[in-house]
């Protein structure tokens, strides 16, 4: 149940509101051309190689990221079910952020790494991924930092490495997606983009459900007793 919960917190990362209106513009700088001029069959395989690329960047940094929880927490093995608890309220803070309850002023800094006229080759491509994830928005912070805190929580690196390779897996496969479906990218965008207040809204409610189930410790039990998510 918690793998597949990562995976989900990655595709709602996708579709929240400081990703979602601004694909075009993340593809066109990928690839370095606006997507009208990726008509030719050569380039649409560009582009979505590169897109590959991106992908593998911020994946990378989000693993790492879990790595790093995971192993700090397995210092601490003996105050463990403390940090379960702290973690559980801060996630559902995070939570009552995303559903405008309050504001977390922190949560709006961003920090964003970027070079004029878009990216050149894969090996660029690559590291503008691991910029992607090093940008900590409002909208994508809350969902990671669950995903993060929670990974952290489970007190063994191999499963936080787990947990964040599924949630870069959900982030990843809608971008690859849009690389394939280039021309249908801006319609498709423009219907899902009047529901991306609910989005925020359900996004906020998942994140409060799972910092209580964080908190009683009852979400990796759940995981034990559905064999169908364990892996």
């Amino acid at each position: 149940m918690d793998y597949l919960l990562a995976f989900a917190a990655g595709l709602l990362s996708f579709l929240s509101p400081c990703i979602l209106p601004l694909i075009p513009a993340y593809i066109s700088y990928i690839v370095g051309s606006s997507l009208p001029d990726i008509q030719s069959q050569r380039n649409r395989i560009s582009a979505f190689m590169k897109t590959v690329y991106f992908v593998l960047g911020f994946s990378l940094l989000f693993v790492l990221m879990g790595l790093s929880f995971s192993s700090l927490s397995a210092l601490l093995t003996e105050h463990l079910r403390w940090l379960q608890q702290a973690g559980g309220v801060l996630i559902i803070m995070f939570g009552l952020h995303m559903t405008g309850v309050f504001r977390m002023k922190f949560l709006y800094a961003e920090r964003r790494f970027t070079t004029a006229g878009g990216v050149r080759g894969y090996a660029g491509a690559f590291l503008l991924g691991t910029a992607f994830a090093a940008g900590w928005t409002p909208c994508i912070g809350p969902i990671l930092s669950t995903i993060l805190i929670y990974a952290g929580s489970l007190g063994t690196a191999g499963k936080g490495a787990v947990m964040l390779s599924l949630y870069s897996a959900g982030l990843a496969v809608p971008f690859l997606l849009s690389s394939l479906l280039l021309e249908h990218v801006p319609r498709i965008l423009r219907k899902m983009s009047r529901f991306t207040p609910v989005i925020s809204v359900f996004s906020g409610v998942l994140v409060i459900l799972m910092g209580i189930l964080v908190f009683t410790n009852r979400l990796e039990r759940l995981g034990q007793y559905s064999g169908l998510f364990n892996l």
